[in-house]
């Protein structure tokens, strides 16, 4: 179990490790004071070793490492891989392929929602991993030996927790059910911050069109000036700044003064110039092209109690079935499949309509029943003389 810090060494590394099967990929980073997650370990198992990559390390030239994260002929295994993912895809611009996640695998097989990679090594294999440097600072150097420890335990017991999920997926027959699930986390756009659409992470409570097009201006350009300065957002300027500027659309640098969090100093700088051009393109923007909130629609009434029983459907067949509920529908597919035998959500689509979208629909127009047997819920089919209404007396 090594420590790379120079580039010959890391090339060996890769190099043998490009003839494996698999690899199983593990980061550690920092984020608290960058916009960017800063890379600063890499943990890396194959076949027969296991080590660390210190990106950190002076001179160090970490391409060997992404031409083998780019390697089709070599999977790669991750636990949760997004924030994993982004780090590559933001310093190499490419993602790594094929990839696996052992966490969506996991769901699949059974696991629950989200499953932990302490809890799934633990059940899978019968580890027990100290997670006691979960929160150690990684930037810090030299990294202890517990730190490396810990860090490389992350990727070696992942290798026996992918073998196992594997078998079971190819046993059950749902290998092809991870598809949708991983194409989302292989698609560049999902790790792209567009400046056009951070208006879109905020909580807003107003829906004007003309108060959206200011926040989106003024949104994009400190998403843009968070990316240039390498800053997290807030330490730009906070949400609550943003909000009111695009609540109050100032029209002089003595108005934008006035907001909460801002101060004179900063409005009559550089930030305030280009806040009052933002605020301008915001003003400016005619009313055909003016953004707007898509609308919440509100359940038709009397629709509530379906949407539980389909609740209650969905959690027992996910129960019988081995797979997390989350990964076949949520909240607003069972809002939406109760109103609309033809709602365009996943649940109605593919394996997931062999699994619960046939069942649900049955259940809304009265051809399956709930029940409740040996204290357990249970399917009843119906037929069509038992499901006619009864007459209102």
């Amino acid at each position: 179990m090594t420590l790379i810090t120079d580039t010959a060494t890391l090339d060996a590394a890769c190099a043998q490790l490009a003839t494996a099967d698999f690899i199983t990929v593990d980061t550690e980073f920092m984020r608290e004071k960058t916009f960017w997650p800063k890379l600063c370990l890499v943990q890396i198992a194959g076949p027969q070793a296991a080590f660390s990559v210190d990106p950190l390390a002076e001179g160090i030239d970490l391409a060997p490492l992404f031409r083998l994260l780019d390697d089709t002929n070599v999977l790669k295994v991750f636990h949760a891989a997004r924030q994993d993912v982004e780090i590559f895809f933001h310093l190499s611009g490419r993602i790594p392929a094929p990839l696996f996640d052992t966490q969506v695998a996991a769901m699949v097989c059974g696991f629950g929602d989200s499953v932990g990679y302490e809890t799934l090594i633990a059940k899978l294999t019968g580890v027990r991993i100290d997670k006691s440097s979960r929160f150690t600072d990684w930037s810090a150097r030299p990294l202890t030996p517990r730190q490396l420890d810990y860090a490389l335990a992350d990727v070696v017991h992942l290798r026996p927790a992918y073998e196992k999920l594997m078998r079971r997926l190819q046993r059950n027959g749902r290998v092809s059910w991870l598809d949708e699930e991983l194409a989302i986390l292989t698609d560049p756009a999902t790790y792209q911050a567009e400046p056009d659409q951070a208006w879109r992470r905020l909580k807003v409570r107003s829906d004007k069109p003309r108060f959206l097009a200011l926040l989106k201006e003024v949104a994009a350009w400190r998403e843009r000036e968070a990316q240039r300065k390498d800053l997290p957002r807030s330490r730009v300027l906070r949400d609550e700044a943003l909000l009111e500027i695009a609540a109050h659309g100032p029209r002089t640098i003595d108005d934008l003064a006035r907001t909460r969090g801002l101060g004179r100093s900063v409005a009559e700088g550089r930030f305030g110039v280009e806040l009052m051009a933002a605020v301008e393109r915001g003003l400016a923007l005619p009313d055909s092209e003016l953004p707007t909130l898509e609308p919440r629609m509100e359940p038709p009434p009397g629709i509530a109690p379906i949407i539980e029983l389909l609740r209650v459907l969905l959690k027992m067949v996910c129960d019988d079935n081995h797979v997390a509920t989350k990964l076949v529908a949520n909240a607003a597919d069972l809002e939406a499949i109760a109103a609309d035998d033809d709602a365009p959500v996943p649940a109605l689509k593919g394996w997931r309509r062999d699994l619960f979208g046939e069942a649900a629909l049955a259940l809304k127009h009265g051809r399956l029943a709930l029940a409740i047997a040996d204290k357990r819920v249970t399917l009843v089919h119906l037929d069509a003389a038992e499901t006619a209404p009864v007459p209102a007396s």
